[in-house]
């Protein structure tokens, strides 16, 4: 069955035949609307792809430096922060700019308190447990979130220097006063940032993602998980 991509690239070649510059015949154009149709469907809508065990998701947007976690990675991180919610009172948990997480955390207990924090706002259908976050305004956000998360996990959506720096200025707004669990899921380029920003340390359980990365990603926390995630990475 011909497709609409397969019409409309037919039509090029059969159009460039007769004149040097290629055209679209009204039957191709209405194939092209069609074809750009089906692709913001495709990002509008939850990936169908999903294995029945895995949580779907909204389509990776790369133009937004968006990787999902695989299966693995989310259910671990997502069972390392169920961990943690149970050992101490009033648990609440913040994911800056990690919407697996969240949907894994979901999918373990829909009761737990949790906020999205994300730019992409095709997250708006987790309703007021979405909050929009631009990077950019580190602490451009609603004060009821102010000082009000003893458990954040933040993926900043880029490797540098100055996307760090404005995440660690979120996190300081977020954390509930006392001593909070933080998670960082960044590249190993970010070692020494992490640690001079957060006090963190990188576990040996190493993230990863659905789409296959060239940067190396690691997992760091300010607390010792102990025999979990590994442990610490020994220096």
């Amino acid at each position: 069955m011909e497709t609409a991509k397969d019409t409309i690239q037919n039509d090029v070649v059969l159009q460039s035949n007769d004149d040097d510059t290629p055209t679209l015949s009204s039957h191709a154009l209405e194939a092209l609307k069609e074809f750009l149709a089906e692709q913001n469907r495709a990002l509008a809508e939850p990936s169908s792809v999903a294995a029945e065990d895995d949580v779907a998701l909204v389509s990776e947007d790369w133009r937004l430096s968006q990787f999902w976690y695989d299966r693995e990675t989310a259910e671990t991180i997502a069972n390392e922060v169920m961990n943690i919610c149970r050992s101490i009172d009033s648990p609440a948990v913040a994911c800056i700019a990690c919407p697996t997480l969240y949907a894994y955390l979901k999918k373990i207990d829909p009761n737990v308190p949790a906020q999205l924090l994300e730019y992409d706002k095709r997250f708006e259908q987790y309703g007021s447990e979405f909050t929009f976050y631009d990077y950019n305004q580190p602490e451009d956000l609603p004060s009821s979130l102010k000082h009000s998360y003893p458990i954040i996990v933040a993926d900043p959506p880029y490797l540098s220097q100055e996307c760090l720096e404005k995440t660690a200025q979120t996190i300081s707004f977020l954390t509930r006063p006392g001593q909070p669990y933080l998670l960082l899921l960044t590249g190993e380029v970010q070692r020494d940032r992490a640690s001079e920003l957060l006090g963190l340390r990188p576990c040996t359980f190493r993230p990863h993602h659905s789409s296959k990365l060239g940067n190396e990603f690691r997992l760091f926390t300010n607390y010792d998980p102990s025999t979990r995630l590994g442990g610490w990475e020994q220096a």
